[in-house]
């Protein structure tokens, strides 16, 4: 039996001529046309995304904060309603399970994010993790859908379809902050995050509505240069962006400190009586606290035109492949930048920025230069 599982915009994607491709159990759009050309266009107009095949799940209850801060690493009890924040959920181990966002929709609610691959893992560990809690855990994603405008004018395409109500709310979340609002006559959940580097809001809309919104969009932005965007420049934009993916920079065998994401890691979060808040992973991570770990994350820019792709061995140099330091995690050529970057863990005594190290590509030693994180910052206004 096929799990191949579709999105409510999929006719929408088939329509518009895009190059379909399986990604965590998903027939998601790869590109409608040029890499290139949609990569370009969220750098300097908007794109837009269909995201439904992330996984949502809400806690609600008078103690579904408590459940969040014991279920995940971060301190979410502490989240002013409106806002969002990006943590993490681990095993007992400190190995990462996923990466997510959590938005607080309310006093007592809160909307979790998972990755598509990992969405009903996290909520079955939501579910779990949550005994004991006065919460409720609700696996809303079959019934939600998730539009993303991102790029420099993406806040004029929404706030003009938005409500007049609406707009003034839209044009004023601060970044990592949600609201509702209605944009071309559909009740959504308005977030100003993204994964691409660039301004943006993710909209959350019924699935019963999804194709009414994403034609709306797209009708409204097209002539300011708005395109419908694939995952292939989705790829490109996170990792010049410096964004980790899962299954590539996090996973089960790294924890958060490798990945240089130690930040999101609250071992200080306590309860009302001032004691630490046990969580699931804490005993682990408060071990690894302070400490050197074997690897560690960073940024390579490539000297040549050939690519590191993930996988590829990291070695000291280009003469002697054979000394391998560190693998290849997410690479490609970056249009922005013009020219090849790339995201590998590598041993923490060259992990400097200014480094010279190689890439074994198909067995000919490609220089390569560790630089700071992000390769990319959009302007700022």
């Amino acid at each position: 039996m096929s799990t191949e599982r579709f999105t409510p915009l999929h006719d929408e994607h088939v329509a518009l001529g895009a190059s379909m491709t399986e990604f965590g159990g998903w027939q998601m759009p790869l590109r409608y046309g040029s890499d290139l050309a949609e990569h370009n266009a969220v750098r300097t107009a908007a794109g837009l995304f269909d995201l439904s095949h992330m996984g949502e799940i809400t806690l609600t209850g008078p103690q579904a904060g408590a459940a969040l801060d014991y279920a995940f690493v971060g301190w979410l009890s502490t989240l002013e309603v409106g806002r969002a924040r990006y943590t993490m959920i681990a095993q007992e181990d400190g190995a990462v399970i996923d990466d997510l966002v959590v938005y607080r929709t309310g006093e007592t609610e809160f909307l979790v994010v998972a990755n598509a691959g990992n969405a009903e893992v996290v909520h079955g560990e939501l579910v779990e993790r949550a005994v004991g809690f006065d919460a409720e855990v609700t696996f809303t994603s079959p019934e939600t859908a998730l539009v993303a405008v991102q790029g420099p004018l993406a806040e004029g395409i929404v706030t003009a379809l938005a409500s007049p109500e609406s707009a003034a709310a839209v044009a004023g979340l601060k970044y990592y902050a949600i609201t509702g609002a209605v944009v071309a006559g559909i009740d959504v959940l308005v977030a100003r995050t993204g994964y691409t580097g660039e301004d943006g809001f993710e909209l959350f809309v019924p699935a019963d509505h999804a194709v009414a919104l994403w034609r709306a969009l797209l009708a409204h932005g097209e002539p300011a240069g708005l395109v419908p965007a694939g995952l292939s420049c989705r790829d490109s934009l996170r990792l010049e962006a410096g964004m980790p993916l899962y299954g590539h920079e996090l996973d089960l065998t790294t924890t958060p400190y490798e990945a240089g994401l130690g930040r999101v890691v609250r071992l200080d979060k306590t309860g009302p009586d001032g004691e630490p808040l046990p969580f699931v992973g804490r005993e682990a991570l408060a071990s690894r606290k302070g400490s050197q770990p074997a690897r560690v994350l960073v940024g390579l820019k490539v000297d040549g035109r050939r690519p590191a792709r993930a996988g590829y061995p990291v070695a000291f140099d280009a003469t002697k492949l054979d000394l391998v330091i560190g693998h290849v995690t997410s690479g490609a050529p970056s249009p922005t930048l013009g020219y090849p970057i790339a995201l590998a863990y590598v041993t923490p005594e060259v992990s400097a920025v200014g480094t010279r190290l190689a890439v074994d590509v198909r067995g000919r030693g490609e220089t390569v230069e560790v630089v700071e994180l992000p390769f990319y910052r959009r302007p700022r206004s």
